[in-house]
């Protein structure tokens, strides 16, 4: 027992020992309650809480972009010609990707729809960087079926992808964008500023994964791109394209084009080209196909000019549509070449010259007109300048301008060689013819109400000289003319034929051709003008621009007539019908 007394003496502590580590442990718990003040409420530590929080706010909050909406390309009746649709983009950390399974990379690699090896060497070349694409621009039930795996570094971004719903046949004219729907072609590049939509901006936390668990604020909204539309009537290009894809085929010809314009507002309603290509999928697309041939591609016109020539010779006051001009003996000889017509026609009218297109008779008239004056009436019918519609690649066309013009070099003026035209050109020449001299601007883009009350266009040519040359193309769609097969059945037709000699590296080649053939309908009132070129046809004896061009004008200009719901017209004979014609416009007969 006293053992065990002496025992418990020695353990009793003294007071101010256990008052000295109670205060001890007091200050300790002052000093962890003060810094931890310091971390979380005085801000001017300096590792305090505004340090902390804006540590944090680095590791979790990031800046992410909004896509923004491309603006809609559509017909002038509202139908959809371009649209961006969403899309799912797939993009991966690959340092991340790296440390899930190889199990997890083979799910992931299935998902995606590429072999397990393809994705680890994709890995592997990306290994020092922290972004690598997946897949872009998948559907939603790809990227959800991918991101059902929750991957480490496995990441979805929206993005849009444009959609063509006429597919190739409007394909030239609107272009397409590049995989980050931005304008490369046509009319998708000429109006990029305006379609295209402006980013926004927003705030969101993420997890450690990089995974979006929160959106704090948006920084800048998203504006969409505006909506473009086009003076094009759908209905009326499905028709052009189908009928030039089948006279290139038919005929074997290499390429063509048409194109079509409202006469009153000077809209283009259809433009077409051949070969073509789908836009949705342009892989193994040649670039030839890509071109818009009614604006890019420039070639001699031929004999349509020649109804030009003729309108320039009775600007002069010294020729009518009556005057007699000798063409025998059916050919006529200039320093250096022999200009022949198919047989003699003899002593015929300026009329008849258009009619059997007599390249003795327009010779004639040429030599004996001023070349400069010859040449100013083609400038101010839109020759030799660009029409002005803001398509990528437009050109302006040659129309050649000497201090000392040759005979030959007048000769080939006047019938068409020496110039250089696109299709729009010349159908915005014809287009004059048709509204009785009357130049309007040719636009791509349907015109606001207000712009069409507005007309900014001028009268070029007196308005009887070009009635009289309307009335003078009506008698090539008669059946004596070289434009018989434009005819189109209950209406009245105007134009002219063309059969150019092609360039070769030698100069021109004798058995290769362009046909061609310009023209106006109903002519009497006309509503519709359309230029079809077919470039090089191949088919055995069958080049001409009255049996290769005409045809495809009257086949679409056919269902036009339906389409807009022009009612048919009585044709009396070909005779009746010009003496009506000239008597009715008090033209002199």
């Amino acid at each position: 027992m006293g053992v065990m007394k002496s025992s418990l003496q020695k353990l009793v502590i003294a007071r101010w020992r256990f008052a000295l580590v109670a205060v001890l442990l007091c200050m300790l718990a002052l000093l962890l309650i003060f810094h931890l003040a310091g971390l979380q409420v005085l801000s001017e530590q300096a590792q305090g809480y505004r340090f902390l929080q804006d540590q944090g706010r680095a590791r979790t909050i990031r800046t992410e972009e909004i896509a923004a909406y491309r603006g809609s390309i559509v017909d002038r009746n509202g139908e959809l010609l371009a649209v961006s649709t969403p899309v799912q983009t797939l993009w991966a950390n690959p340092k991340l990707l790296r440390t899930t399974s190889a199990k997890a990379q083979e799910k992931l690699a299935l998902a995606l729809g590429i072999s397990p090896s393809k994705l680890t060497e994709r890995l592997k070349k990306y290994r020092n960087k922290k972004f690598m694409y997946l897949r872009r621009h998948v559907s939603e039930e790809i990227a959800e079926g991918v991101l059902a795996l929750k991957l480490a570094g496995v990441y979805g971004k929206k993005e849009y992808r444009r959609f063509y719903p006429a597919g190739e046949v409007i394909a030239q004219l609107l272009g397409f964008t590049n995989i980050d729907d931005r304008g490369q072609e046509g009319l998708e590049l000429a109006y990029e500023q305006f379609l295209r939509g402006h980013v926004g901006k927003q705030q969101v936390v993420k997890d450690l994964k990089g995974r979006t668990i929160q959106t704090l604020a948006i920084q800048q909204a998203a504006h969409p791109g505006r909506d473009l539309q086009l003076s094009i009537d759908m209905r009326l290009q499905y028709l052009a394209y189908r009928e030039l894809k089948r006279a290139v085929t038919l005929n074997d010809a290499a390429s063509g084009s048409m194109v079509m314009l409202d006469t009153r507002t000077g809209e283009v309603l259809a433009m077409a080209s051949q070969p073509s290509f789908n836009p949705n999928n342009r892989r193994g697309v040649k670039a030839v196909a890509m071109r818009n041939r009614a604006l890019i591609d420039q070639f001699e016109p031929g004999s349509p000019i020649k109804a030009l020539t003729a309108l320039a010779a009775l600007e002069t006051g010294r020729y009518q549509p009556h005057t007699m001009i000798d063409t025998s003996p059916g050919y006529i000889r200039l320093p250096g070449k022999t200009l022949l017509d198919p047989v003699n026609y003899g002593s015929i009218d300026l009329t008849r010259v258009i009619t059997k297109s007599s390249q003795v008779g327009i010779t004639k008239v040429a030599l004996d007109l001023e070349p400069e004056s010859l040449r100013a009436l083609f400038y101010r019918l839109g020759l030799g300048e660009p029409v002005g519609t803001g398509f990528p690649g437009e050109v302006a066309g040659v129309l050649p301008s000497r201090d000392r013009w040759h005979p030959i070099e007048l000769a080939n003026f006047a019938f068409g060689y020496g110039l250089t035209v696109n299709a729009l050109q010349l159908a915005q020449a014809y287009s004059v013819i048709a509204n009785a001299g009357y130049k309007r601007p040719v636009s791509l883009l349907i015109q606001p109400a207000g712009e069409k009350a507005a007309d900014t266009g001028e009268q070029v040519v007196a308005a009887k000289l070009a009635r009289q040359i309307g009335v003078m193309l009506e008698t090539v769609t008669q059946k004596s003319g070289t434009g018989k097969r434009a005819a189109v059945e209950g209406y009245r037709v105007a134009g002219k034929t063309g059969t150019v000699h092609k360039v070769g590296s030698k100069g021109y080649v004798d058995n290769r051709y362009r046909s061609v053939f310009a023209g106006f309908i109903p002519a009497d009132n006309p509503r519709l003008v359309a230029v079809v070129v077919i470039e090089d046809p191949r088919q055995a004896n069958r080049y001409r621009g009255g049996e290769v061009a005409a045809p495809v004008f009257a086949r679409v200009m056919a269902d036009a007539m339906r389409i807009l719901q022009l009612p048919p017209q009585t044709i009396a004979p070909a005779e009746r019908l010009l003496a009506k014609q000239l008597e009715l416009r008090g033209i002199d007969s």
